[in-house]
């Protein structure tokens, strides 16, 4: 069969712990060791403020402590206005820039504090930084399976906000569960319409899940055409908005299981990844 991108996002793990700071250098070490388990992309850190996101705040000092030198993994920083893009972008190891684009209202106000028009200039003022200085945009469309805030959402909407940002130059495109509402049946309708209509669209799930709806929401997007998939070891992280207490990222252990059992290669290093699980414990402790 053929091969998936597997992205590891231990900013995403990291960013909603509130009880402490993690050291600098304990970063540093735990994303260095994931720079060689051979994923696609890390989703490393974020240039957005301090005040919003404390635990980011040494982003920029993390990324002069990683060993590049003998990694094929790429590097993404999320980003969620223009200076943050600006930011990011005087950074030659940085490839991606991802920014989350809400097809909600309520959430996009929630989480970056702009109404839908005002990110939609946002992020075509950063597909301009990026192209200009030789990075790209990585586009999460959150509440792309759901909407529990009240606000309109049905595929159609779905559908016709791909066609936007495609129109914008969007070329990588990240559906995103992100309160854990998506189900099997509608990750499989999005992927298997959206995916064949789009040919100039790399097309990821990046999917929130409980320890019981994993399997349903990986196979549904697999079986769809999906092939990148974002995951955080141990499920660490997610959206500290959902309802339900057990909803965490999509753990990277079971999408490599998952893969492993259909037989799709994935680049990763079997004991190189357990040695990162384990630092994980001693990160995320």
């Amino acid at each position: 069969m053929g091969k998936v991108k597997i992205i590891e996002c231990p900013r995403d793990a990291m960013q909603g712990i509130k009880s402490h700071f993690i050291d600098t250098d304990l970063k540093a070490e735990y994303i260095n060791m994931l720079l060689k388990v051979g994923f696609d992309t890390i989703d490393f850190g974020s240039f957005v403020s301090p005040t919003a996101i404390p635990q980011m705040r040494d982003t920029a000092e993390v990324l002069s402590k990683l060993d590049l030198s003998k990694t094929e993994s790429k590097l993404l920083a999320i980003v969620a206005n223009v200076r943050g893009a600006n930011d990011a972008s005087q950074f030659e190891e940085i490839n991606y820039l991802g920014y989350p684009f809400s097809i909600s209202e309520n959430f996009q106000m929630r989480n970056t504090g702009k109404t839908i028009v005002q990110s939609i200039q946002t992020l075509d003022a950063l597909l301009s930084i990026a192209d200009k200085t030789d990075k790209e945009v990585v586009a999460y469309l959150s509440m792309g399976f759901g909407n529990p805030y009240g606000d309109p959402w049905n595929v159609d909407i779905v559908s016709d906000w791909t066609e936007k940002l495609s129109n914008m130059g969007v070329k990588i495109l990240s559906l995103s569960d992100t309160v854990g509402v998506a189900d099997g049946k509608t990750i499989s309708y999005l992927f298997s319409h959206l995916i064949p209509q789009y040919p100039s669209i790399e097309f990821g799930a990046h999917l929130h899940t409980t320890p019981t709806t994993w399997f349903e929401k990986v196979d549904a997007a697999f079986k769809a055409g999906c092939n990148r998939f974002d995951g955080a070891i141990k499920g660490y992280g997610g959206c500290p908005m959902a309802k339900d207490d057990l909803t965490g990222n999509m753990p990277t252990e079971k999408l490599l299981s998952y893969f492993t059992e259909q037989k799709v290669k994935t680049n990763i290093k079997p004991l190189t990844f357990e040695s990162a699980y384990n630092t994980a414990l001693k990160v995320f402790m």
